[in-house]
């Protein structure tokens, strides 16, 4: 058996099964990744409960996707990509600015450009932002309330990337078309 098994609604931990349902429920399917979570009730329950917070908060489903694309791109996780690209698309993100984040550059969109930019640079410099990265954003228009959304953004992602990166779970079929692979490091 794999240390990290890709988990049913009835085969999960019980403490883990609520947010499997949860997880069909708004998807239409189990997500691979959430299914390996679901090995730690304490992880998976965590992630939900964020998650949940995040799709509340004050962006908009295509400035999420941008964010979480920005983040799965960053920290170099494979499903996370393919997963975030299909659902930035469906959300209705151009699909130029969806190749140019897959890519690592900013969008063209200037409002998801400062978006992207902002949680690239979150990454990369473990959430040292420094006065003239927190200007740039809020003169693309956000609000410093944003700025601290999108450390949950990133929080919320981080969850998922790492994990993706331990577990390697399988992609599942209808988003093989957005395979992503890393560059070399």
């Amino acid at each position: 058996m794999s240390r990290f098994p890709t988990y049913t609604i009835e085969s999960a931990p019980a403490e883990s099964m609520p947010v499997l349902q949860q997880l069909q429920q708004a998807f239409g399917l189990i997500p691979n990744i959430a299914a390996r979570m679901a090995r730690s009730p304490v992880l998976i329950n965590g992630f939900i409960g964020l998650f949940e917070r995040v799709h509340a908060s004050s962006f908009t489903e295509p400035q999420i996707q941008t964010l979480l694309l920005t983040n799965a791109v960053t920290n170099a996780s494979v499903w996370a990509v393919a997963f975030h690209t299909a659902l930035a698309l469906k959300e209705g993100v151009n699909a130029a600015d969806v190749d140019a984040i897959r890519r690592g550059v900013l969008p063209d969109d200037g409002e998801l450009a400062a978006l992207s930019a902002l949680a690239r640079t979150l990454i990369e410099k473990r959430g040292h932002l420094s006065e003239s990265d927190q200007t740039s954003f809020l003169e693309a228009g956000f609000s410093a309330e944003q700025i601290l959304e999108v450390i949950a953004v990133v929080a919320a992602s981080t969850i998922t990337n790492y994990t993706g990166s331990v577990t390697q779970p399988q992609l599942e079929a209808q988003f093989e078309e957005f395979v992503w692979l890393a560059p070399a490091r």
